[in-house]
């Protein structure tokens, strides 16, 4: 109706091609605008002020020969100023845009490795801005942001890479558990000899109070008991020890089988044997 009556309303964030008899005629701004028809003047079209967005996936290869899709975001929007130029100069915006994209990626990414695309994909976008700011600019576009939002490989490379991340936190978690396995061996090496030398001095000392304990009876059966010898004690300590090993071996569950003699004339050949294997080291141990 506003038409109709010679009237147009422009939206803010807007502005209108206006075109008289055919021929650019200037920008209306947003708001209320009087276009006489019966003189020729018409709304050529609409054009948009704001910031759009467009996405783009562009397959590419590496130096290293892999295949990898790069996406791109690319934020632009026509200048007021420039309005006429974006209008009329291209057709199709978002082909022109992503033409040049496609051009920059393929240009730059084969000069990299996989890696290194990875590392330096900011370089990658503000390459693809500088080129897209020289040519839109032309065109009465202003490109705002260029994003290199994702690189993905291909599938099997992508696998490749996740075998060779785990093999390699394998290799590491191995290494620790072998250190944590020497650690404990070691640990265990040395408690192991702080025990046999523990039980080497219990023994010596175990040793020791026997002694002991066998001169203290001597001396104490020699003063209380008149007329016995040194040897008679040495017999009946002999004897009490004997009987004492008897016992317990029987009383061990798990002994073997230990034939020896027995009976009165049985303890003093022992005794004897003894006191002689005693004697014949002692005489050993004078003449060395």
């Amino acid at each position: 109706m506003g038409q109709a009556l010679g009237c147009i309303q422009v939206d803010q964030s807007n502005v209108v091609i206006k075109e008289t008899f055919g021929k650019f005629a200037e920008v209306l701004e947003p708001g209320c605008h009087c276009l006489p028809w019966c003189f020729g003047s018409q709304a050529a079209g609409y054009l948009s002020l704001r910031i759009q967005q467009l996405d783009i996936r562009c397959e590419t290869k590496t130096k290293d020969n892999v295949f990898v899709t790069v996406v791109a975001s690319i934020q632009y929007r026509a200048l007021a100023e420039k309005a006429s130029d974006a209008f009329y100069k291209l057709s199709n915006t978002r082909e022109q845009i992503q033409a040049y994209v496609f051009d920059v990626i393929r240009a730059s990414v084969p000069k990299l490795d996989l890696d290194s695309t990875f590392e330096q994909k900011n370089d990658i976008a503000r390459s693809v801005e500088s080129e897209l700011e020289k040519a839109m600019s032309v065109y009465g576009y202003e490109i705002v942001q260029t994003l290199i939002v994702d690189i993905e490989p291909d599938v099997h490379v992508k696998r490749a890479m996740n075998e060779i991340n785990a093999a390699a936190r394998m290799r590491v978690a191995a290494n620790d558990k072998a250190e944590a396995e020497k650690i404990l061996q070691i640990k265990r090496a040395e408690g192991e000899a702080e025990a046999k030398y523990l039980s080497g001095i219990g023994i010596a000392r175990q040793r020791q109070a026997i002694v002991d304990g066998l001169r203290d009876s001597v001396l104490a059966f020699s003063s209380n008991v008149p007329g016995t010898t040194s040897k008679d004690v040495m017999d009946m300590v002999l004897v009490t020890q004997y009987f004492d090993t008897m016992k317990e071996i029987g009383a061990s569950s798990k002994s073997s089988s230990v034939f020896i003699p027995h009976g009165p004339g049985a303890v003093k050949d022992i005794a004897s044997q003894i006191r002689e294997g005693l004697l014949q080291a002692s005489s050993t141990t004078t003449r060395r």
